[in-house]
């Protein structure tokens, strides 16, 4: 079957979608793709979302498929839907090709979702650009866009928040300042963002706000804490981890179990394997995660024996 006769096959939403013939579209050639995106936009709306809905799953489960360039076309939908979703799909792509796009969204976009989307996808690429792996002229353009983001006062607390969270592997001053205000800022889902910041940024002077907010009444804000312990991996977050093993929120009790396996060490390994032997199982699920990681960071050749 010709390409463009297959075409004409997904698009007919008189017919059941065949899940596992989207595969057809991974890795589509130039030729290919133009013909795709002719098509596209004449296929019927809910169609639309049903085949990028499919073609995320699909990617998911096989990482040999490779559905970016159908994802790209997504990203220009007229549907919000399958602008948001294509923007999922596209969360491994690493192609500096892909930033003037999200950067159009994130400025012009009329859907607050896609907006958030997109900050959270210009996060990969700031951190790429810490890492020394984007060249200057990109690295700028994401720092910048991030920043209008965040100090536009008539943007949504969603998309600001995101865009936090997205800046927050570049080790710059300017950073630093946007997560101390973001952290005092009034809105809670704000502050929460600004711990998870803290967290990707791993300045060390972030550390004793974490810990103080592991006490935090607010169960979104001790969860955000607790993911950072993880990712700062410093033993003194032990002990008040440790007390929130027994939180009656169960989501900051996995996540607790995930940073113990991240801290490593004797106590932590000890708590963990302790969780083994819950009721739950989430928790016994979170503490098989936990310390599969715990033994790969002690030895990753040991992860052959498990």
């Amino acid at each position: 079957m010709s390409f463009q006769s297959y075409l004409k096959e997904i698009a007919d939403d008189k017919v059941e979608l065949v899940i596992s013939r989207l595969s057809g579209l991974s890795a589509v050639t130039p030729a290919d793709l133009e013909l795709f995106n002719k098509s596209w936009p004449g296929i019927d709306m809910k169609r639309r979302r049903e085949i990028i809905g499919n073609l995320i799953t699909l990617a998911e489960g096989d990482p040999q498929l490779d559905f970016n360039e159908i994802f790209m076309v997504g990203i220009r939908d007229a549907d919000e839907t399958v602008r948001v979703r294509s923007i999922e799909g596209l969360w491994e792509y690493e192609d500096r090709s892909l930033i003037d796009p999200l950067i159009d969204i994130l400025q012009r976009d009329g859907s607050e979702p896609a907006r958030a989307g997109a900050a959270v996808s210009l996060g990969r690429f700031a951190l790429l650009y810490e890492l020394g792996k984007l060249r200057q002229k990109d690295g700028d353009r994401v720092e910048k866009s991030l920043i209008a983001a965040i100090r536009n006062g008539r943007e949504t607390i969603e998309v600001r928040r995101r865009a936090v969270e997205a800046i927050a592997p570049l080790s710059l001053p300017v950073v630093t300042d946007i997560i101390a205000e973001a952290y005092k800022n009034g809105d809670i889902f704000m502050k929460a963002s600004a711990l998870y910041a803290m967290g990707i940024n791993c300045d060390p002077a972030w550390l004793p706000v974490i810990l103080r907010e592991l006490n935090n009444a607010e169960p979104e804000i001790r969860f955000e804490a607790v993911k950072a312990c993880g990712e700062f991996e410093d033993a003194q977050a032990l002990p008040p981890l440790f007390r929130l093993l027994k939180d009656p929120d169960i989501q900051i009790r996995t996540a607790v179990i995930s940073s113990l396996g991240k801290i490593g060490g004797d106590r932590a390994e000890a708590a963990i394997e302790e969780c083994m032997k819950d009721n739950d199982d989430c928790i016994r699920d979170a503490a098989n995660d936990a310390l599969r990681e715990l033994f790969f960071n002690r030895d990753p050749f040991s992860m052959d024996s498990l």
